[in-house]
């Protein structure tokens, strides 16, 4: 499986982003996807993900009601749209790809795609 993220980018504090996360290959061997980020002189962190057959979600506290992952399974792509976005949201935004549950555990992760910079002006 290949993962290709693209949509960070620069915006103000209270705007919008819309992260996108094509995936290729042997998408059939997915169980989940995960979107997750890394700030300055932080840990990866995970902020939500979704079951490839199901499409339930799960998300990290800080984000709930702002942050809305979804998937279209026609384009085999996961967004995450980003609402409401704070300068605590700045960071490197990743996508991943897992074959097994515990879509909130970092470590089940197996594929990752290349990370887009968010970054949030106050």
């Amino acid at each position: 499986v290949q993962l290709q993220a693209s949509g960070g980018g620069l915006v103000q504090a209270g705007g919008s982003l819309r992260l996108s996360c094509a995936a290729s290959g042997r998408t059939d061997s997915i169980y989940g996807m995960g979107w997750f980020r890394q700030g300055p002189g932080k840990a990866r962190e995970f902020v939500a993900a979704i079951t490839w057959g199901s499409s339930r979600t799960y998300y990290v506290d800080s984000v709930k009601g702002r942050f809305t992952i979804s998937r279209d399974s026609a384009k085999n792509t996961v967004y995450l749209q980003m609402n409401s976005l704070k300068p605590e949201d700045t960071a490197v935004y990743y996508c991943a790809a897992r074959a097994s549950y515990r879509l909130r555990d970092i470590t089940g992760y197996d594929r990752w795609g290349q990370g887009t910079q968010v970054t949030v002006s106050s």
